[in-house]
């Protein structure tokens, strides 16, 4: 099965920035996220064995991790892989540290994952052009993050469906309870 581990917003906060990203995809084309796919990926682990799933969750329930909220403040075009995204000026320091733990946690039990570093960014448009002129202002929006989740991705000719597996809550004191 397709892993990744990710925060996901509000339905209210994925709803405005789907909004958004069809509002900016007269500017770049593109296949704009559905609203309910909207995330940020915090680690992909890509194909795992079903009998791998356990130490997966068991690693993620290891993460101690602060309640904290992701400001999205800016929309960028990457010209490397054809994606509009938005996200924060700079990653807030408990998102870096639940990310860097996650994947310590993950790599400690075996997990194989990228080697590049952590890009706090939430894709909404895929296989875009270069903007033809300046993307959209983007709405203000609250995504407060009190969890993670560990996602099953499916792949199919309408695109990826993901169906969440488990869930681990953060605290405001750092150690996250399994849902």
């Amino acid at each position: 099965m397709r892993l990744f581990f990710a925060l996901w917003p509000a339905p209210r906060t994925a709803g405005a920035l789907h909004d958004w990203a069809m509002r900016a995809s007269r500017e770049s084309g593109g296949r704009v996220t559905h609203a309910e796919t909207i995330h940020l990926t915090l680690a992909f682990l890509g194909e795992v064995a079903a009998e791998r799933l356990p130490a997966a969750i068991e690693a993620a329930r290891r993460v101690k991790g602060a309640t904290h909220t992701l400001p999205i403040e800016q929309a960028r075009y990457w010209k490397h892989n054809r994606i509009v995204w938005a996200g924060p000026n700079e990653t807030p320091a408990p998102l870096a540290a639940l990310a860097a733990e996650l994947k310590a946690c993950l790599l400690k039990a075996g997990f194989e994952l990228e080697a590049r570093a952590f890009a706090a960014h939430v894709t909404l448009i895929r296989n875009a052009r270069e903007p033809r002129a300046a993307l959209p202002e983007l709405p203000r929006v609250d995504w407060p993050v009190g969890e993670f989740v560990l996602v099953r991705s499916v792949l199919s000719r309408e695109g990826s469906s993901y169906e969440p597996i488990e869930r681990c809550a953060l605290s405001a004191g750092g150690r996250p309870r399994a849902r």
